[in-house]
């Protein structure tokens, strides 16, 4: 709606563009308005538009079958609305008699005629959902909708009860298309898919297993594991940026060896202090600790001018390891238990370079220590299956789909990632690898030249400006 200064003449027509609500057109006879009038009927034309807007939108959610309930939730973004929904889906897409469970997903409506991003998350999705200052990257970008949707098995998206037979990559890839299917018909415009880590590597199971349902696929930092302890990792961060940075890391961990049963009484206390237990000895989760710290010093970027002197004071020493790498990861019980169970059967996860540190460590406490430490002991004998690895390897290597995929450069992730298809002379997959970047990679914090190539290649294919 157009509207002219208080006090001018002028023949005033409101038009609804959104194409899904019933078109209409008012013609407001000239008036001479006061600046209090003026203001009430612009406040009241802005209430009327909103309230059809909701209301068309939540006659769509009301036709799609799957769509079990929705609630209306509160953003700072005012430019969506958001809607939390509930959606139903089959444990086994193969047995509908093994029964349902129920999907939390979040749709922030822009507009029918803007383009849609659906996030894979891989794991519970309570910080967007509740945050009201969550904002996704590529949504931002290219001013599209969002459907946002929680992993099967995390948080509000657990079946009751819990049968961890039905918890597979192909069963949850089923979820995504289902959701897309429902959606399709109301949001006409390009699709992309983008998620982040797991849901980096979520995004990118979903192109192979359903390439049609998307017109552009964004993956941040998303690994393909091939087992569960990949052995790329290991060599990679024997490799990874300067001599002199992973020589510093190394010597902090000598360090924490060395100090051990210094240590070990702090250590004992702070879990105990804060409730955490564990299916294997402390001095165990010390020692696995210890080699995480490489791992995630690493993975998030961490200047290595952060450590602390070698012959800071125990304190000091213990203080600072507890804050980069917390022992509750390693606690029975975990929030991302889902995600560990996993991990063992289908999707993978990387192992530890204990050679460097044969003097302190026990080989045998360490090799296998993703069902022994993380799981309860039935996933003891479950054995890895490949298979997603293989059909996802074999689909990237035989087609070339629409997708941008990021890496950080120090990030071990990018290890086990699909940068291998670089080599391929692939005319639409694009690898963009952030320099000197982690886990944290993202197109907005990219250098200038490549983040400017992404957003053109993202424009031309999606088609939002």
């Amino acid at each position: 709606m157009t509207l002219a200064p208080s006090g001018v003449d002028r023949w005033f027509v409101q038009y609804d563009t959104n194409a899904h609500l019933a078109p209409f057109i008012r013609i407001i006879k000239p008036i001479h308005m006061n600046k209090r009038f003026f203001t009430l009927l612009s406040l009241l034309f802005a209430v009327l538009f909103v309230s059809a807007q909701n209301s068309d939108v939540e006659k769509m959610l009301k036709s799609i079958e799957a769509v079990t309930s929705f609630e209306k939730i509160e953003k700072a973004d005012t430019t969506r609305q958001y809607y939390l929904m509930k959606v139903n889906q089959l444990l086994d897409p193969q047995n509908p008699s093994a029964g349902t469970f129920e999907q939390r997903v979040m749709l922030g409506h822009r507009g029918y005629d803007r383009p849609m991003v659906i996030v894979t998350e891989g794991y519970g999705a309570d910080y967007a959902f509740s945050s009201p200052r969550y904002m996704e990257e590529l949504t931002n970008i290219m001013d599209a909708n969002i459907l946002f949707v929680e992993y099967r098995y995390f948080s509000g998206s657990m079946p009751k009860p819990c049968n961890w037979e039905y918890l597979t990559v192909a069963n949850s890839m089923v979820d995504y298309h289902n959701i897309i299917t429902s959606f399709k018909p109301y949001y006409s415009k390009k699709w992309a898919s983008t998620g982040i880590s797991k849901g980096g590597s979520t995004t990118i199971f979903l192109r192979a297993y359903y390439p049609e349902d998307l017109d552009v696929s964004v993956p941040y930092v998303g690994p393909l594991s091939c087992a569960v302890e990949d052995g790329r990792h290991e060599s990679f961060l024997e490799q990874v940026s300067t001599k002199a940075d992973r020589d510093a890391i190394r010597a902090f961990q000598t360090e924490l060896f060395e100090r051990k049963e210094r240590l070990m009484p702090m250590f004992d206390e702070y879990c105990l202090k804060n409730d955490l237990v564990f299916r294997v000895p402390t001095t165990t989760i010390y020692d696995l600790l210890v080699l995480e710290y490489q791992f995630s010093m690493w993975q998030w970027g961490t200047p290595t001018n952060t450590i602390p002197a070698l012959d800071s004071d125990d304190k000091a020493i213990f203080d600072y390891f507890m804050k980069m790498c917390g022992p509750d990861y390693f606690a029975a019980g975990s929030n991302i238990e889902s995600f560990f169970v996993q991990a063992v059967k289908d999707f993978g996860y990387y192992g530890y370079n204990i050679e460097p540190f044969h003097k302190y460590v026990n080989a045998e406490d360490v090799e296998g220590y993703l069902k022994r430490v993380l799981l309860p002991e039935q996933f003891a004998d479950v054995k890895f299956d490949d298979s997603n690895y293989r059909f996802v390897t074999d689909y990237y290597t035989e087609n070339d789909p629409k997708a941008i995929m990021i890496y950080g450069e120090v990030d071990p992730w990018t290890a086990s990632g699909v940068t291998w298809l670089r080599d391929r002379n692939k005319e639409n997959v694009k690898i963009f690898i952030q320099p000197g970047g982690s886990h944290r990679a993202r197109i907005l914090n990219m250098p200038e030249d490549m983040r400017n190539e992404i957003l053109e290649q993202l424009n031309e294919w999606m088609e939002y400006k």
